[in-house]
């Protein structure tokens, strides 16, 4: 069953505070019941494509009772599903990561779900660090990453859900990626990307309109330091780069001798060059561009629901009776399905139907 929703932007503005116990509980237990359900009835492939949807995914969050349009409801949902999955390995799909120290053992977590279902770990380590690098510094749009989850099944399908914040503005853009729509990791590679707004001018360096100066970039890191140092540092005054200010002469000659020495096959391994960071690739570009007449794209790749009211009281607060039944209502039909009585289920794909989902 296909699952459509338009898209929309929608404000992720920073809420402080923590979903209390009482909550984060029935979270995790409902989390829980959608998941099972979604397997039983589509696959775990079909659950990665409706994480990997931007405005199915804020719509979970909201079923779930966190804050409709908080930048939480990242970051607690996502942690919600994983502890959801990590109770249920049956269901044969998996999640690594989370928020701040937690993205940082994507890698480690990674190589234990492997060992567990035999993937091979070391590919999906190199995409998970590849769509950060990407999100960082390919796409410079004033998000600094921040929160990063990696969903993966036991047959090799994957999803990024990551998530930047804005230190001026503490407004949050989240970023969706899925491997069965995706085509090139330098080429519009997203599933999905929520903002508040568009963002003044961003550099983007995966945008269709920058193959050129994707192609350039790579010809410069093969051309000797001394040449590329001599063309960065003398940028006209019209780019909003400022060199003494932000990019350190001696970071550009590491990274034009690292990558001298041992160029770059792809753009790919260009922005998984150790050190590479995004002013550095910012000098890089604009470099491309005097040089070669490579003009990078500036353009933005930004495109919920109530169920049970939202933590902070908005629209109204959840409704804890209603929220248990809807748990039971769940877990009952799917340990009825799989006891062969599947009429609850079929209940659920009817109103589904009659809502046009």
């Amino acid at each position: 069953m296909s699952v459509d929703f338009s898209r929309r932007a929608v404000e992720l503005p920073l809420h402080t505070g923590h979903a209390p116990r009482w909550l984060w509980e029935r979270m995790v237990k409902l989390a829980g019941a959608v998941l099972e359900v979604l397997v039983d009835e589509f696959g775990p492939e079909e659950c990665l494509r409706r994480i990997a949807h931007p405005v199915w995914f804020q719509s979970l969050g909201c079923v779930l009772g966190f804050d409709w349009h908080s930048s939480g409801v990242t970051t607690t949902t996502t942690g919600a599903l994983k502890e959801a999955l990590r109770k249920r390995p049956f269901l044969g799909l998996f999640c690594a990561g989370g928020k701040g120290a937690a993205s940082r053992r994507t890698p480690e977590e990674l190589f234990r779900i492997g060992e567990k279902t035999g993937l091979n770990a070391e590919k999906f380590v190199r995409i998970s660090r590849l769509t950060a690098r990407i999100d960082n510094n390919a796409l410079q749009d004033g998000y600094q990453i921040y929160h990063h989850t990696f969903w993966v099944t036991t047959s090799g399908h994957w999803a990024v859900v990551q998530q930047g914040m804005n230190p001026r503005t503490r407004y949050a853009r989240r970023y969706h990626w899925l491997s069965c729509e995706l085509e090139d990791f330098s080429n519009e590679p997203h599933a999905g990307v929520v903002a508040e707004a568009p963002a003044q001018r961003p550099l983007n360096l995966v945008h269709r309109e920058s193959r050129d100066a994707r192609d350039a970039v790579m010809e410069i890191v093969r051309e000797h330091p001394s040449r590329i140092v001599r063309e960065v540092l003398t940028l006209p005054g019209r780019h909003t780069l400022q060199i003494a200010r932000d990019v350190q002469k001696k970071n550009v000659v590491r990274i034009l001798e690292r990558t001298y020495e041992r160029p770059p096959t792809t753009f790919e391994d260009l922005l998984l060059t150790p050190g590479l960071g995004a002013k550095s690739l910012r000098a890089l570009t604009l470099g491309a561009e005097i040089i070669y007449g490579a003009e990078p794209a500036y353009k933005d790749p930004f495109l919920y629901s109530f169920a049970h009211g939202g933590k902070d009281g908005t629209p109204y607060p959840v409704d804890r009776k209603t929220y248990d039944g809807t748990i039971e209502a769940l877990e009952r039909a799917v340990k009825l399905a799989r006891l062969g009585q599947s009429e609850k289920l079929q209940a659920l794909r009817r109103l589904a139907r009659y809502h046009g989902l």
